[in-house]
């Protein structure tokens, strides 16, 4: 069975850009990997088709926490933090794939600046290395999960 990493963000906004990163340099077997740009429900098809165990989003969000941080986002608090640079709102889209796939993770990077520019700050360039690492050892249930609120 096939797991999918979707990469969101936008790479002219700077450190919004940090789950596109993740998509672009993350390789496992097993895994099939989108760089989704602002739009993961244009990817949606790929989830319905793949049927896979696990779809882990990864995606600049603004927790309050040091910049380049990561953790994994709960659907019922994805409103909550500063995720939304998208067309539609994660968890809306978390319930249009119903039950295409087993797991879904949200990964939340804390950005340092999501302004007009390329390239990620050298925080949050540190933090998806760090990210892309975790993921690729599979110890994914290492990373904490968001109970906070921004």
């Amino acid at each position: 069975m096939v797991n999918l990493l979707f990469g969101v963000g936008n790479t002219l906004r700077k450190d919004d850009g940090a789950g596109n990163y993740v998509a672009s340099r993350f390789r496992k077997e097993g895994w099939k990997v989108f760089d989704c740009g602002t739009a993961p429900e244009n990817f949606s098809g790929v989830v319905k088709r793949e049927h896979p165990e696990i779809l882990v989003i990864v995606d600049a969000a603004d927790m309050g926490l040091a910049p380049g941080e990561f953790m994994i986002v709960p659907k019922e608090k994805i409103r909550d933090v500063g995720i939304g640079t998208h067309q539609l709102p994660l968890d809306t889209f978390i319930d249009f794939l119903g039950d295409a796939v087993n797991v879904i993770l949200i990964i939340g990077i804390q950005p340092t600046v999501v302004t007009t520019g390329e390239g990620l700050t050298p925080a949050v360039q540190e933090g998806t290395d760090r990210l892309i690492r975790i993921l690729e050892s599979g110890k994914v249930g290492s990373i904490p999960v968001f109970c906070g609120e921004s």
